[in-house]
């Protein structure tokens, strides 16, 4: 299964803590990182008072299923130090999957694709840099048009 991630980054040694993420999601059992953005700094968005992030997004291929991918990249947060005190708030790493192939999940724990993804430049843009014909399975856009709207 072909999988988008969206990685960020405000605390600590960001660079690092999104290199590391991405070498711990490459050890995943079944898992080839496939391509990784360029890294950009970025506002906050949500709660704005907090420092900039470094994003990125990668493309994996997988056979872990989208419940033990959100797992994994769980651990990998909570291996890296991510706290969740605050909604939005800072963090030393935080791993959000966007695509997973063309699948709509709808749980309580889970929303794939990322509610978010469309309104959020900082997920796009890298997005677009990997993989601009991503066609969002809800939407019926792609990444490349859905960046384009942001700009409208």
């Amino acid at each position: 299964m072909l999988v988008w991630l969206s990685l960020g980054s405000n605390l600590g040694a960001r660079d690092n803590n999104l290199k590391t993420a991405l070498r711990l999601l490459e050890e995943l059992p079944d898992t080839i990182l496939q391509k990784i953005s360029s890294i950009a700094e970025t506002e906050p968005w949500g709660y704005t008072r907090q420092p900039q992030f470094l994003n990125c997004a990668a493309r994996i291929e997988t056979s872990l299923s989208a419940e033990e991918l959100l797992r994994a990249c769980q651990n990998i947060e909570r291996q890296l130090g991510r706290e969740r005190d605050v909604r939005w708030g800072p963090r030393t790493i935080d791993i959000d999957i966007i695509f997973y192939g063309d699948f709509v999940i709808q749980q309580d724990h889970m929303k794939i694709p990322h509610i978010h993804a469309h309104e959020r430049r900082f997920v796009l843009e890298p997005l677009q840099e990997i993989d601009p014909d991503i066609l969002h399975p809800v939407l019926k856009m792609t990444v490349s048009q859905l960046l384009k709207r942001l700009d409208s």
